[in-house]
């Protein structure tokens, strides 16, 4: 039933006798509330039914569509918008936080007849309100889930920036890409605030002002001033008085940021809140909170499927802020892409050993580390987030907690590392995620690309692992706590690859790859003097298992299940003409179309083999890859043949001296370390 419409006669066309009261005098009578409603409704309809005669059909009335309209009429009737429960007593406004203002929803001239002179708050009482403050407002950011409060022009004809960023109410808490969006869209403003010698405010409103308005902002300050979330809370609450009053919402932000406090305290629910109101039926108003009183879909069931390095980590951030993380990256590397290389994964890679740049092993100074078959991710390191940049040059926000190296100092801000993300299984059972961290490029803002990959190695273990390593000992031993920060429930562990001696790679091929948690299918080689190289590096060099050699191509079908492979050559599609991919016998090709295949080459069959779909790319390998990559299989470097280089090039006198001196290094930490045992 529509409360707000005007009550329709009854199918009966006769009206029903008025039952009259004689045994009550009226002057010993006083009619409560919803007595005289009820009263009125009655009149009301029979007034209708006399004004508008049963004879006949009547045309429907026409469903309301524009909600901003000053009237709306239902069979002659005003319709009356009713004011959200709760609202009329709500407090207006906060205090300013870092210049937010957390505010209820400015209600229209439409809402007027529900609200009394001395109660009304529209978006031009809020306007005057602030100025009087001395608060000008230049950013309104409304978090309602309907449109029905207000419209965006009221804001924008006067020259005020609207966000709209819907969020449900009703038993869910703000989904995490609108917390992403809420967070950038702040801080954007506030940057183009700096110059401005009285800097505008930011007005943040859900429906009340509390809930989804305090979650947004708390996210905003533990993104920022990197306070405890209880903290946050706190300044909330003092703020906004009574600040987060919903337990659920309490709850996710402790969850979101790994916090284990000693314990949630949370407000009791406003007396302005609580279900006294009644409707027009006298009954008590149904608390909608925006969601036309629809509860919120219930939780998907946990999903308790394997883990895979396929799986898409951390919550989307907005386009504009991606595009704005792809200029720090290319300032951190000290890179300037050209034309279309703005959009392309910066991160370097290494080029298929083959028999001509096996000699540069002969050359340079190289170490060598397995080749983990997982997934590529660079991590920027930022105060407001960690964010995981794949090889499509996309971002996506983990809650990561990176202190520096005096863990009471701070945390990172725009740091950026290399590394890969791998699916480690577990002894006993189970699998669990690990971030394995090759190379550093930058540190708070200090380009290292430039220094020789020794240095930036070792960086990368004081600066990035040992910190964390230290501060989650401390929260583990009760140095450090309330509220502890439980880093076994981040989404991935991280820990610094290691990187030996090419005199190790027999070793490493016959004892250390096969006890690996995770897959491997070959070896890297780093020059230990070079700088770091962005996109293709000719002097990092990748073995494979022969069988294991592979290309990726972009696999389409065409008429009649044509089969169409195709590589990029100079950003360009390249139909590889007589090329041809078999599948599993359980793969229908036609659901493979559109996307990157990866295949290793079947010399007997002549043909290549899907080894798998991959997720993680958009474009298949540039003709020079592919060209690199045939080399390298025609070349067929096996296992033997390796370790018989390695053996010959590990015995050169660099290599030797180098060796020597790591073997007397050793020795002597050996030393030291049984002499404090003793001691």
């Amino acid at each position: 039933m529509d409360l707000n419409a005007s009550p329709l006669p009854e199918d009966d066309d006769h009206e029903e006798p008025v039952e009259l009261d004689f045994g009550q005098d009226d002057e010993d009578h006083v009619e409560s509330a919803v007595e005289i409603m009820r009263r009125e409704r009655e009149e009301r309809r029979r007034k209708l039914k006399r004004d508008q005669p049963d004879d006949g059909p009547r045309p429907r009335p026409q469903q309301v569509r524009n909600d901003h309209a000053t009237q709306n009429k239902i069979g002659g009737y005003k319709r009356v918008k009713e004011t959200p429960q709760g609202w009329m007593d709500c407090p207006a406004s906060g205090q300013p936080i870092d210049k937010i203002i957390p505010s209820k929803v400015p209600l229209d001239e439409t809402f007027n007849e529900s609200v009394p002179p001395g109660k009304r708050y529209s978006s031009k009482q809020v306007v005057n309100k602030q100025r009087k403050a001395g608060r000008d407002i230049g950013l309104v950011i409304d978090l309602t889930n309907t449109s029905r409060y207000y419209s965006p022009a009221e804001w924008t004809k006067q020259g005020t920036k609207h966000v709209k960023i819907a969020c449900r109410g009703r038993d869910a808490v703000p989904e995490n890409e609108a917390v992403n969006t809420f967070v950038y869209e702040v801080l954007a403003f506030h940057e183009r605030q700096k110059p401005s010698r009285n800097p505008k405010y930011v007005l943040v409103h859900c429906t009340h002002g509390h809930n989804r308005t305090g979650f947004m902002i708390v996210h905003y300050l533990m993104r920022t001033q990197l306070s405890s979330v209880t903290e946050a809370l706190n300044i909330f609450a003092q703020r906004r008085p009574p600040g987060i009053y919903k337990t659920d919402y309490i709850q996710a932000l402790y969850t979101f940021y790994h916090e284990i406090p000693e314990s949630i305290t949370c407000p009791p629910t406003p007396e302005w809140k609580r279900p006294s109101d009644l409707d027009l039926n006298g009954e008590a108003k149904q608390d909608d909170d925006d969601d036309n009183g629809e509860s919120a879909p219930s939780p998907d069931p946990v999903d308790d499927k394997a883990i895979t390095n396929d799986d898409v980590l951390g919550d989307a951030v907005p386009f504009d802020q991606q595009d704005i993380l792809r200029g720090i990256c290319f300032k951190l590397l000290d890179f300037v892409p050209n034309g279309r290389a703005n959009a392309q994964f910066p991160g370097s890679h290494p080029v298929s050993l083959n028999s001509e740049n096996l000699q540069l092993l002969r050359q340079r100074y190289y170490y060598a580390t397995w080749k983990a078959d997982g997934t590529r991710y660079m991590m920027l390191i930022m105060r407001d987030g960690c964010f995981l940049i794949d090889r499509n040059f996309c971002f996506r926000r983990v809650q990561m907690r990176f202190p520096i190296r005096n863990v009471n100092d701070g945390f990172h801000n725009f740091t950026l590392i290399d590394g890969e993300m791998v699916v480690d299984a577990i002894p006993g059972g189970g699998l669990k995620r690990r971030y394995l961290a090759y190379d550093l490029m930058a540190i708070n803002f200090s380009s290292k690309v430039k220094l020789p990959f020794s240095d930036r190695w070792k960086l990368l273990e004081d600066e990035i692992i040992r910190p964390r390593i230290y501060e989650r000992k401390q929260f583990e031993t009760g140095l450090k706590g309330n509220p502890s920060y439980r880093y076994d429930l981040e989404l991935f562990s991280v820990r610094r690859k290691d990187f030996w001696l090419l005199s190790t790679v027999k070793k490493l091929l016959k004892e250390f790859i096969p006890a690996l948690s995770h897959e491997s299918d070959g070896l890297i080689f780093q020059g230990w003097d070079d700088p770091y190289v962005n996109r293709t590096h000719e002097g990092l060099l990748k073995w494979k298992y022969p069988e294991m050699n592979s290309v990726d191509f972009l696999f389409e079908t065409g008429s009649e299940n044509r089969q169409l492979i195709f590589l990029y050559e100079r950003g360009k599609k390249k139909l590889m003409d007589g090329t041809r991919v078999v599948f599993a016998d359980d793969v229908d090709p036609s659901s493979i179309s559109g996307k990157i295949v990866e295949c290793s080459w079947n010399k007997q069959e002549d043909c290549w083999f899907c080894m798998r779909i991959r997720a993680d790319k958009s474009t298949p390998n540039d003709i020079n890859t592919y060209r690199k990559v045939m080399r390298s299989i025609t070349d067929n470097i096996t296992e033997d043949k390796l370790l018989g280089e390695m053996s010959e090039i590990s015995s050169l006198p660099m290599y030797a001296d180098r060796k020597a001196h790591a073997d007397r290094k050793a020795h002597a930490e050996k030393m030291a370390h049984q002499h404090r045992r003793r001691g």
